[in-house]
């Protein structure tokens, strides 16, 4: 791999590692492989404010489909 190749390669993990940190500390609760995605959709021209909101969305949806797991184990 030539030196330019390896500079880009560093240089997308250390963004990738600056984002993840930047999730973290905003408590987005998203893992490296959704993260991943999220930034591949970005890239290929998916609108971030849709996709944020999209996200957000889910996990709403999974805390309620949660919720009501937890409510019928109670019953």
């Amino acid at each position: 791999m030539s030196n330019s190749k390896l500079a880009q390669v560093k240089e997308a993990k250390e963004t990738f590692q600056a984002l993840m940190e930047l999730s973290r500390l905003l408590c987005t609760g998203l893992d490296k492989e959704t993260m991943s995605i999220c930034v591949r959709l970005c890239e290929a021209g998916v609108n971030p404010e849709v996709l944020a909101t999209v996200v957000r969305e889910l996990q709403k949806a999974v805390e309620m489909q949660n919720e009501n797991s937890m409510a019928d184990q109670t019953s």
